[in-house]
């Protein structure tokens, strides 16, 4: 197994660290839970930095790359609508749309067919990274007592930043899966 295709498994592992972590319900949990998926995040675009220069693109890279950022993003999605950061709606909607993509994929490999990400699901994914990290630090100064002086100031703006990236990210997430069976058709 190349470097490239062990970043791409190590996010699976990330995101099963972080439903753990922000189960906890703590300071300490909601920070490493940040870094983890700090981490887990960078690992998304490592893997695939370094397979192109190294020359080490694989087809189970072009299938595991998106079904590991479809772990980590719904696993990320699914434990914040549980704890009320995400609306359960947002959550269904991407998780509708990430499960027909990855369905399609697996279909079309078993017909000898190797469908690797589009433009436009890179795009939304890095707009989904964004919408979990604003809504990890929203938690980490919500229960930091170093912030607490000038959190409660800016919570409602916060949350309606949160509530705002993760329209986008709906919006983004179902434009792409449009996009991207569209694109099969044609």
């Amino acid at each position: 197994m190349n470097l490239p295709n062990a970043l791409t498994l190590s996010r699976i592992i990330w995101a099963i660290v972080l439903v753990f972590l922000l189960q906890e319900r703590s300071l300490a949990g909601n920070i490493l839970a940040a870094i983890v998926f700090a981490i887990a995040s960078l690992t998304d675009y490592y893997d695939g930095h370094l397979a192109k220069k190294r020359g080490l693109v694989s087809d189970f890279g072009k299938i595991m790359d998106p079904i590991a950022d479809k772990i980590l993003i719904l696993s990320a999605f699914g434990v914040l609508a549980h704890l009320g950061m995400v609306k359960w709606w947002m959550f269904i909607a991407i998780a509708i749309r990430e499960v027909l993509v990855t369905a399609w994929r697996l279909w079309a490999m078993r017909q000898g067919q190797v469908l690797a990400a589009e433009r436009a699901g890179k795009i939304k994914t890095v707009v989904q990274i964004i919408a979990v990290s604003v809504i990890l630090l929203y938690l980490v100064a919500q229960q930091s007592e170093n912030c607490s002086f000038w959190f409660h100031n800016v919570q409602r703006i916060w949350l309606g930043v949160n509530d705002a990236l993760m329209v986008v990210a709906v919006i983004l997430t179902v434009y792409s899966g449009i996009d991207y069976f569209r694109r099969r058709d044609g």
